[in-house]
Protein backbone atom coordinates (compact mmCIF):
# COMPACT_ATOMS: atom_id res chain seq x y z
CA UNK A 1 0.00 0.00 0.00
CA UNK A 2 1.28 3.44 -0.87
CA UNK A 3 1.99 5.58 2.21
CA UNK A 4 3.33 8.79 0.66
CA UNK A 5 0.02 10.54 1.45
CA UNK A 6 -0.03 9.47 5.08
CA UNK A 7 1.44 11.39 8.00
CA UNK A 8 3.92 9.78 10.43
CA UNK A 9 2.42 8.35 13.58
CA UNK A 10 1.70 11.09 16.09
CA UNK A 11 2.13 13.88 13.52
CA UNK A 12 -1.07 15.83 12.99
CA UNK A 13 -2.33 18.62 10.78
CA UNK A 14 -4.99 21.19 11.58
CA UNK A 15 -7.79 21.84 9.13
CA UNK A 16 -10.59 24.44 9.16
CA UNK A 17 -11.85 25.64 11.53
CA UNK A 18 -9.26 24.42 14.06
CA UNK A 19 -6.29 25.83 12.12
CA UNK A 20 -7.72 29.35 12.22
CA UNK A 21 -8.73 28.97 15.86
CA UNK A 22 -5.13 28.09 16.70
CA UNK A 23 -3.80 31.09 14.80
CA UNK A 24 -6.24 33.45 16.52
CA UNK A 25 -5.22 32.05 19.89
CA UNK A 26 -1.53 32.40 19.04
CA UNK A 27 -2.06 36.06 18.14
CA UNK A 28 -4.08 36.72 21.29
CA UNK A 29 -1.47 35.07 23.51
CA UNK A 30 1.40 36.95 21.87
CA UNK A 31 -0.53 40.21 22.21
CA UNK A 32 -0.83 39.42 25.92
CA UNK A 33 2.90 38.71 26.25
CA UNK A 34 3.84 41.91 24.44
CA UNK A 35 1.34 43.85 26.54
CA UNK A 36 3.24 42.68 29.64
CA UNK A 37 6.48 44.12 28.24
CA UNK A 38 7.99 40.98 26.68
CA UNK A 39 9.93 41.20 23.39
CA UNK A 40 9.01 38.69 20.69
CA UNK A 41 11.75 36.51 19.20
CA UNK A 42 11.50 33.78 16.58
CA UNK A 43 14.29 31.19 16.96
CA UNK A 44 15.07 28.71 14.16
CA UNK A 45 13.44 25.32 14.26
CA UNK A 46 16.86 23.62 13.89
CA UNK A 47 20.15 24.38 15.62
CA UNK A 48 23.40 22.69 16.48
CA UNK A 49 22.51 19.89 18.83
CA UNK A 50 24.76 21.01 21.68
CA UNK A 51 22.98 24.36 21.81
CA UNK A 52 19.53 22.79 22.02
CA UNK A 53 20.51 20.46 24.87
CA UNK A 54 22.26 23.02 27.08
CA UNK A 55 21.41 22.43 30.74
CA UNK A 56 18.83 19.75 29.96
CA UNK A 57 18.49 16.18 31.10
CA UNK A 58 18.24 12.85 29.35
CA UNK A 59 14.51 13.30 28.65
CA UNK A 60 15.06 16.23 26.28
CA UNK A 61 17.93 14.44 24.55
CA UNK A 62 15.67 11.46 23.83
CA UNK A 63 12.90 13.74 22.56
CA UNK A 64 15.14 15.62 20.11
CA UNK A 65 15.25 14.49 16.48
CA UNK A 66 18.82 14.53 15.20
CA UNK A 67 20.16 15.00 11.66
CA UNK A 68 23.60 15.58 10.14
CA UNK A 69 24.28 19.02 8.68
CA UNK A 70 25.72 18.46 5.20
CA UNK A 71 27.23 21.96 5.23
CA UNK A 72 29.22 21.87 8.48
CA UNK A 73 29.34 18.14 9.11
CA UNK A 74 28.03 18.76 12.64
CA UNK A 75 24.96 17.22 14.22
CA UNK A 76 21.79 19.31 14.17
CA UNK A 77 18.72 18.95 16.31
CA UNK A 78 15.09 19.75 15.57
CA UNK A 79 13.98 21.65 18.65
CA UNK A 80 11.80 19.85 21.17
CA UNK A 81 11.88 22.81 23.58
CA UNK A 82 12.46 26.53 23.07
CA UNK A 83 13.80 27.57 26.47
CA UNK A 84 17.40 26.76 25.56
CA UNK A 85 17.02 28.90 22.44
CA UNK A 86 15.82 31.82 24.55
CA UNK A 87 18.84 31.29 26.84
CA UNK A 88 21.18 31.41 23.84
CA UNK A 89 19.52 34.58 22.54
CA UNK A 90 19.87 36.30 25.91
CA UNK A 91 23.52 35.26 26.13
CA UNK A 92 24.64 36.05 22.57
CA UNK A 93 22.07 37.60 20.25
CA UNK A 94 20.44 40.20 22.52
CA UNK A 95 23.04 40.94 25.19
CA UNK A 96 21.50 43.32 27.70
CA UNK A 97 22.48 44.43 31.18
CA UNK A 98 19.74 44.05 33.75
CA UNK A 99 16.35 42.45 33.24
CA UNK A 100 15.36 41.12 29.82
CA UNK A 101 11.92 39.70 28.95
CA UNK A 102 11.60 37.47 25.88
CA UNK A 103 8.62 35.62 24.42
CA UNK A 104 8.12 33.24 21.50
CA UNK A 105 5.58 31.02 19.75
CA UNK A 106 6.10 28.23 17.25
CA UNK A 107 6.14 24.49 16.62
CA UNK A 108 8.46 22.04 18.33
CA UNK A 109 8.95 18.40 17.37
CA UNK A 110 9.05 15.37 19.67
CA UNK A 111 10.83 12.20 18.65
CA UNK A 112 7.94 10.37 20.32
CA UNK A 113 4.71 11.65 21.91
CA UNK A 114 4.94 12.50 25.59
CA UNK A 115 1.46 11.01 26.00
CA UNK A 116 0.23 8.42 23.51
CA UNK A 117 -2.73 10.51 22.33
CA UNK A 118 -0.82 13.78 22.08
CA UNK A 119 0.68 15.36 18.98
CA UNK A 120 4.39 15.03 18.31
CA UNK A 121 4.30 18.55 16.85
CA UNK A 122 2.89 20.84 19.56
CA UNK A 123 2.70 24.60 19.08
CA UNK A 124 4.49 26.14 22.03
CA UNK A 125 4.20 29.71 23.28
CA UNK A 126 6.32 30.86 26.17
CA UNK A 127 7.82 33.76 28.09
CA UNK A 128 11.16 34.03 29.90
CA UNK A 129 12.64 36.64 32.27
CA UNK A 130 16.44 36.90 32.47
CA UNK A 131 18.52 38.85 34.96
CA UNK A 132 16.01 38.89 37.85
CA UNK A 133 16.81 36.70 40.85
CA UNK A 134 13.89 37.78 43.05
CA UNK A 135 10.66 35.92 43.67
CA UNK A 136 8.90 38.90 42.09
CA UNK A 137 10.04 37.59 38.69
CA UNK A 138 8.58 34.14 39.42
CA UNK A 139 5.34 35.75 40.60
CA UNK A 140 5.17 37.79 37.37
CA UNK A 141 5.69 34.70 35.21
CA UNK A 142 3.00 32.84 37.15
CA UNK A 143 0.66 35.80 36.72
CA UNK A 144 1.29 35.82 32.97
CA UNK A 145 0.70 32.07 32.83
CA UNK A 146 -2.66 32.52 34.56
CA UNK A 147 -3.53 35.43 32.25
CA UNK A 148 -2.79 33.15 29.30
CA UNK A 149 -5.33 30.70 30.68
CA UNK A 150 -7.88 33.53 30.92
CA UNK A 151 -7.21 34.61 27.32
CA UNK A 152 -7.70 30.98 26.25
CA UNK A 153 -10.97 30.88 28.21
CA UNK A 154 -9.85 28.09 30.53
CA UNK A 155 -12.39 28.02 33.36
CA UNK A 156 -11.25 27.40 36.96
CA UNK A 157 -7.62 26.40 36.33
CA UNK A 158 -5.70 24.69 39.13
CA UNK A 159 -2.31 26.22 39.93
CA UNK A 160 0.31 23.79 41.21
CA UNK A 161 3.45 25.14 42.93
CA UNK A 162 6.59 23.28 43.94
CA UNK A 163 10.29 23.88 44.47
CA UNK A 164 13.03 21.90 42.74
CA UNK A 165 15.53 23.00 45.41
CA UNK A 166 13.99 20.59 47.94
CA UNK A 167 14.69 17.52 45.81
CA UNK A 168 18.07 18.80 44.61
CA UNK A 169 19.36 19.52 48.15
CA UNK A 170 18.30 16.08 49.37
CA UNK A 171 19.80 14.35 46.33
CA UNK A 172 23.11 16.18 46.75
CA UNK A 173 23.20 15.25 50.45
CA UNK A 174 22.56 11.59 49.59
CA UNK A 175 25.38 11.61 47.02
CA UNK A 176 27.76 13.29 49.50
CA UNK A 177 26.86 10.69 52.14
CA UNK A 178 27.55 7.87 49.69
CA UNK A 179 23.94 6.68 49.81
CA UNK A 180 23.34 7.50 46.14
CA UNK A 181 25.68 7.39 43.16
CA UNK A 182 25.70 10.19 40.62
CA UNK A 183 24.80 7.66 37.93
CA UNK A 184 21.69 6.61 39.87
CA UNK A 185 20.48 10.18 40.45
CA UNK A 186 18.67 10.36 37.10
CA UNK A 187 16.79 7.19 37.95
CA UNK A 188 15.88 8.63 41.34
CA UNK A 189 14.63 11.76 39.59
CA UNK A 190 12.30 9.66 37.41
CA UNK A 191 10.99 7.67 40.37
CA UNK A 192 10.22 10.82 42.34
CA UNK A 193 8.45 12.20 39.25
CA UNK A 194 6.30 9.06 39.28
CA UNK A 195 5.66 9.64 43.01
CA UNK A 196 6.28 5.96 43.73
CA UNK A 197 7.49 5.66 47.32
CA UNK A 198 8.23 1.94 46.96
CA UNK A 199 10.41 2.55 43.91
CA UNK A 200 12.21 5.42 45.65
CA UNK A 201 12.90 3.28 48.71
CA UNK A 202 14.25 0.43 46.56
CA UNK A 203 16.97 2.74 45.24
CA UNK A 204 18.10 4.08 48.65
CA UNK A 205 19.32 2.89 52.02
CA UNK A 206 17.55 3.17 55.39
CA UNK A 207 19.17 6.44 56.47
CA UNK A 208 17.28 9.46 57.73
CA UNK A 209 18.10 11.33 54.52
CA UNK A 210 16.63 8.47 52.49
CA UNK A 211 13.48 8.55 54.63
CA UNK A 212 13.10 12.25 53.82
CA UNK A 213 13.37 11.58 50.08
CA UNK A 214 10.87 8.71 50.31
CA UNK A 215 8.27 10.88 52.03
CA UNK A 216 8.42 13.74 49.46
CA UNK A 217 5.38 12.45 47.49
CA UNK A 218 3.31 12.72 50.69
CA UNK A 219 3.66 16.49 50.85
CA UNK A 220 0.76 17.64 48.71
CA UNK A 221 -2.06 20.03 49.58
CA UNK A 222 -2.64 23.57 50.71
CA UNK A 223 -0.25 26.04 52.32
CA UNK A 224 -0.81 24.46 55.75
CA UNK A 225 0.91 21.33 54.44
CA UNK A 226 4.22 23.22 54.60
CA UNK A 227 4.11 23.20 58.41
CA UNK A 228 4.03 19.40 58.38
CA UNK A 229 6.86 19.34 55.85
CA UNK A 230 9.03 21.56 58.04
CA UNK A 231 8.48 19.24 60.96
CA UNK A 232 9.16 16.03 59.01
CA UNK A 233 12.21 17.57 57.29
CA UNK A 234 13.56 19.46 60.31
CA UNK A 235 16.92 17.63 60.15
CA UNK A 236 17.33 18.13 56.40
CA UNK A 237 20.11 20.29 54.95
CA UNK A 238 19.46 24.02 55.39
CA UNK A 239 18.79 24.42 51.68
CA UNK A 240 15.68 22.24 52.00
CA UNK A 241 14.12 24.39 54.71
CA UNK A 242 15.14 27.54 52.82
CA UNK A 243 13.35 26.26 49.72
CA UNK A 244 10.21 25.54 51.76
CA UNK A 245 10.28 29.09 53.14
CA UNK A 246 10.77 30.46 49.63
CA UNK A 247 7.84 28.43 48.34
CA UNK A 248 5.60 29.78 51.08
CA UNK A 249 6.57 33.37 50.29
CA UNK A 250 5.92 32.82 46.60
CA UNK A 251 2.50 31.30 47.34
CA UNK A 252 1.59 34.35 49.42
CA UNK A 253 2.79 36.74 46.69
CA UNK A 254 0.77 34.98 43.98
CA UNK A 255 -2.34 34.86 46.18
CA UNK A 256 -2.03 38.60 46.91
CA UNK A 257 -1.72 39.48 43.22
CA UNK A 258 -4.35 37.15 41.75
CA UNK A 259 -7.78 35.93 42.74
CA UNK A 260 -7.06 32.23 42.97
CA UNK A 261 -9.56 29.64 44.07
CA UNK A 262 -7.56 26.49 43.27
CA UNK A 263 -3.94 26.45 44.48
CA UNK A 264 -2.10 23.24 45.32
CA UNK A 265 1.44 22.68 46.58
CA UNK A 266 3.50 19.59 45.81
CA UNK A 267 7.05 19.14 47.13
CA UNK A 268 7.73 16.30 44.70
CA UNK A 269 6.70 18.30 41.62
CA UNK A 270 9.67 17.93 39.26
CA UNK A 271 8.28 19.30 36.02
CA UNK A 272 10.43 20.29 33.08
CA UNK A 273 13.44 18.76 31.38
CA UNK A 274 15.88 18.78 34.27
CA UNK A 275 17.18 22.34 34.03
CA UNK A 276 14.91 23.80 36.72
CA UNK A 277 16.57 24.50 40.06
CA UNK A 278 14.14 26.71 41.99
CA UNK A 279 10.38 27.26 42.20
CA UNK A 280 8.38 25.30 39.61
CA UNK A 281 4.78 25.82 38.63
CA UNK A 282 2.11 24.36 36.39
CA UNK A 283 -1.55 24.81 35.49
CA UNK A 284 -3.93 21.85 35.39
CA UNK A 285 -7.59 21.39 34.57
CA UNK A 286 -9.88 18.44 35.40
CA UNK A 287 -10.66 17.90 31.71
CA UNK A 288 -6.99 17.42 30.79
CA UNK A 289 -4.79 14.60 31.96
CA UNK A 290 -1.53 16.58 31.81
CA UNK A 291 -0.36 20.12 32.56
CA UNK A 292 -1.77 22.83 30.28
CA UNK A 293 1.23 25.07 31.04
CA UNK A 294 4.36 24.67 33.13
CA UNK A 295 7.58 26.41 33.97
CA UNK A 296 9.99 27.36 36.69
CA UNK A 297 13.28 28.94 37.66
CA UNK A 298 16.54 27.83 36.02
CA UNK A 299 19.28 30.13 37.35
CA UNK A 300 22.74 29.81 35.85
CA UNK A 301 21.87 27.47 32.97
CA UNK A 302 23.22 30.06 30.52
CA UNK A 303 26.73 29.47 31.88
CA UNK A 304 27.22 26.95 29.07
CA UNK A 305 26.83 29.89 26.67
CA UNK A 306 29.30 31.96 28.70
CA UNK A 307 26.70 34.07 30.50
CA UNK A 308 25.15 32.65 33.67
CA UNK A 309 22.05 34.64 34.56
CA UNK A 310 19.07 34.25 36.87
CA UNK A 311 16.14 33.11 34.76
CA UNK A 312 12.53 32.01 35.07
CA UNK A 313 9.78 31.31 32.56
CA UNK A 314 6.98 29.06 31.33
CA UNK A 315 5.54 27.62 28.15
CA UNK A 316 2.19 26.28 26.99
CA UNK A 317 1.02 24.02 24.14
CA UNK A 318 -1.53 26.16 22.33
CA UNK A 319 -3.06 23.16 20.58
CA UNK A 320 -4.37 22.00 23.96
CA UNK A 321 -6.15 25.34 24.41
CA UNK A 322 -8.00 25.65 21.11
CA UNK A 323 -11.55 26.73 21.87
CA UNK A 324 -14.78 25.69 20.22
CA UNK A 325 -15.99 29.14 19.31
CA UNK A 326 -17.60 29.42 15.89
CA UNK A 327 -15.59 30.85 13.01
CA UNK A 328 -17.36 33.58 11.04
CA UNK A 329 -18.95 32.10 7.91
CA UNK A 330 -18.05 33.15 4.36
CA UNK A 331 -20.26 35.45 2.29
CA UNK A 332 -20.56 34.52 -1.39
CA UNK A 333 -20.18 37.39 -3.89
CA UNK A 334 -21.56 36.45 -7.35
CA UNK A 335 -19.81 36.80 -10.68
CA UNK A 336 -20.89 40.08 -12.32
CA UNK A 337 -20.34 41.86 -15.57
CA UNK A 338 -17.53 44.40 -15.75
CA UNK A 339 -19.92 47.39 -15.78
CA UNK A 340 -21.05 46.70 -12.19
CA UNK A 341 -17.93 45.01 -10.89
CA UNK A 342 -16.55 48.21 -9.34
CA UNK A 343 -19.70 48.73 -7.25
CA UNK A 344 -19.53 45.15 -6.04
CA UNK A 345 -15.85 45.53 -5.27
CA UNK A 346 -16.50 48.56 -3.07
CA UNK A 347 -19.25 46.73 -1.21
CA UNK A 348 -17.00 43.71 -0.68
CA UNK A 349 -14.13 45.90 0.55
CA UNK A 350 -16.44 47.56 3.10
CA UNK A 351 -17.63 44.18 4.40
CA UNK A 352 -14.04 42.97 4.77
CA UNK A 353 -13.11 46.13 6.68
CA UNK A 354 -15.97 45.28 9.04
CA UNK A 355 -14.43 41.87 9.71
CA UNK A 356 -16.58 39.82 7.36
CA UNK A 357 -15.19 37.04 5.17
CA UNK A 358 -16.14 37.39 1.53
CA UNK A 359 -15.13 35.34 -1.52
CA UNK A 360 -15.90 36.05 -5.17
CA UNK A 361 -17.37 33.66 -7.69
CA UNK A 362 -14.69 32.95 -10.30
CA UNK A 363 -17.05 32.13 -13.16
CA UNK A 364 -20.55 33.11 -14.24
CA UNK A 365 -21.72 29.54 -13.73
CA UNK A 366 -20.39 29.24 -10.17
CA UNK A 367 -23.07 28.99 -7.49
CA UNK A 368 -22.81 29.03 -3.68
CA UNK A 369 -21.66 25.74 -2.17
CA UNK A 370 -23.66 23.83 0.41
CA UNK A 371 -21.52 25.34 3.20
CA UNK A 372 -22.35 28.94 2.21
CA UNK A 373 -25.00 30.51 4.45
CA UNK A 374 -25.00 34.09 3.13
CA UNK A 375 -24.81 35.64 -0.33
CA UNK A 376 -24.59 39.13 -1.78
CA UNK A 377 -27.44 40.25 -4.03
CA UNK A 378 -28.22 43.49 -5.82
CA UNK A 379 -31.49 45.01 -4.55
CA UNK A 380 -32.62 48.45 -5.73
CA UNK A 381 -29.10 49.15 -7.00
CA UNK A 382 -27.63 48.39 -3.56
CA UNK A 383 -25.60 45.32 -2.70
CA UNK A 384 -27.08 43.50 0.28
CA UNK A 385 -26.20 40.37 2.24
CA UNK A 386 -29.01 37.85 2.69
CA UNK A 387 -29.24 34.24 3.89
CA UNK A 388 -28.97 31.67 1.11
CA UNK A 389 -32.31 30.13 2.09
CA UNK A 390 -34.17 33.40 1.54
CA UNK A 391 -35.95 33.74 -1.78
CA UNK A 392 -35.69 37.17 -3.40
CA UNK A 393 -36.13 38.51 -6.87
CA UNK A 394 -32.79 40.04 -7.81
CA UNK A 395 -33.55 40.77 -11.45
CA UNK A 396 -32.75 44.39 -12.29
Amino acid sequence: MKTNWRLPRGVDELLPPAAWQLEKLRRAVLDTFVGWGFEYVEPPIIEYLESLLVGSGEDLDLQTLKVMDQVSGKQLGVRADMTSQAIRIDAHSLIKDGVQRLCYAGPVVFASPVIAQNSRVPTKAGAEIFGAASLDADAEVIGLMLETMRVARVQSPVLLLGHMGIYRCLAEALITAGALSENAEQELFRRVQRKSQADIRALLDDSELADMMVCLPLFMGGVSMLDDARQRLSNAPSGVLGAIDELQRLTTMVADLHELQNVRLDLSELSGYGYHNGPVFAVYHPQHGSALAQGGRYDGVGEAFGRARPATGFDVDLKNLIGQEAVRDVIFAPWVASNVRADLGRAVALLRQQGERVCYALAETETPGADIQRVMVLVDEQWQVIPTDRSIDTSQ
